[in-house]
């Protein structure tokens, strides 16, 4: 169970495969005998129901436990990380047995990101199972980070940005990820797809999401687009593999 998204893309979203006769919750293909599932556990821990709410258990991924019979796992997080108010699926966030109203949410999804790699660590049979784990979808909320002074966001953007590099530099979240990947002692393929798609200032639904009443879509991508690409990707380290 591991996230890819496979649509408009918030980039949390998680996939299964299981490549022999499974009876699981997934669209089982008889023909060649393979099984996927779709995950949606936007944080990879735990969100449990207690007196007090809904607590974000940063140290808890009970969810894993699905996980173990997949043949290929395919992660991702982060996009859900940054959500508040009624977008927020949970109440209070706890570490290490300590309950907080909030804590900043980059340190959050850090120690995420390192309940789920002692997990890998943990569980994963490299013989039996090959683990990928996408990169950090990118906003384009700001047009600051590509050096335009004369826009505010993404819209009205036409045209990707022509340069090899993102003006703005690494995504944050990125960087923490590629941190928590040298962590882990058994083989994890990154789809990295931050790079590539920051340059996608002109991917997003703009103006048109959000039925066009309530804003400007900065963040999900317009398809056909960026994430067919993504998954050309995924496609070719699977055949690879």
């Amino acid at each position: 169970m591991a996230e890819t998204s496979y649509e408009d893309s918030e980039g949390s979203e998680s996939c299964l495969l299981v490549t022999h006769s499974a009876q699981i919750n997934g669209n089982p293909s008889h023909a060649y005998g393979v099984s996927i599932m779709f995950s949606r556990n936007a944080y990879l821990v735990d969100i449990v129901r207690e007196k007090q709410g809904r607590v974000l258990k940063l140290d808890s991924i009970g969810s894993g436990q699905l996980w173990k019979d997949a043949d290929v796992l395919i992660f991702d997080t982060w996009h859900w990380w940054l959500h508040t108010g009624r977008k927020q699926p949970w109440d209070y966030v706890e570490d290490a047995k300590i309950t907080r109203k909030d804590m900043n949410r980059m340190v959050a999804y850090e120690k995420a990101l390192m309940t789920w790699a002692r997990w890998v660590n943990l569980n994963v049979n490299p013989s039996k199972t090959k683990v990928f784990f996408q990169g950090v979808s990118p906003d384009h909320m700001d047009s600051r980070d590509w050096a335009d002074s004369t826009a505010k966001t993404c819209r009205g953007e036409t045209k990707p940005i022509s340069s090899g590099e993102y003006p703005g530099g690494p995504h944050p979240a990125q960087v923490v990820l590629e941190k928590v990947l040298r962590s882990v002692t058994k083989p994890v393929h990154l789809l990295d797809i931050t790079s590539l798609s920051q340059l996608r200032k002109d991917g997003h639904p703009s103006a048109f999401g959000y039925s066009g009443r309530r804003g400007t879509d900065c963040t999900h991508w317009c398809l056909p687009g960026v994430p067919d690409t993504w998954n050309q990707l995924l496609y070719t380290a699977l055949i690879q593999s």
